[in-house]
């Protein structure tokens, strides 16, 4: 089972994260959270590693939807999207929403997972187009 979507992009990371928000925010997806992975695994392990941004984010009627269809699909939620640098470029991992629907079996869900499915691979799209 595919749960992840990725891309690669010729962009600083600094500007890569702040392209997939505006892309994310364009299909209506605002960043509930991040996670700065880079930054805790320094402060807790005394690790070094690439950047890595782990960013939450929430599509707030779609959500609604999938709460009131399936009050425990809250584990799933938000729809997790990475930036990282890898050898100079920046990655980035998008969750694949419709793994809710494979998992929890509700046809509910399953539109709502398949209509976050597509503002995701709509988001990325919109990066890809932009990277040239």
């Amino acid at each position: 089972m595919d749960y992840a979507r990725s891309i690669t992009l010729d962009l600083p990371y600094e500007e890569a994260v702040g392209k997939v928000k505006e892309a994310l925010r364009e299909q209506g997806f605002g960043t509930l959270t991040e996670i700065d992975v880079q930054a805790t695994l320094r402060e807790k392990l005394g690790t070094e590693t690439e950047p890595y941004l782990i960013i939450g984010a929430c599509n707030p009627p779609l959500a609604h939807r999938a709460l009131e269809a399936v009050p425990t699909v809250g584990v799933f939620l938000p729809c997790n999207v990475v930036v990282r640098r890898s050898g100079g470029r920046s990655i980035v991992d998008a969750m694949d929403p419709e793994v809710m629907s494979k998992v929890i079996a509700d046809p509910t869900l399953e539109e709502v997972a398949a209509e976050a499915s597509r503002k995701i691979q709509a988001a990325l799209d919109a990066l890809s187009a932009r990277r040239a």
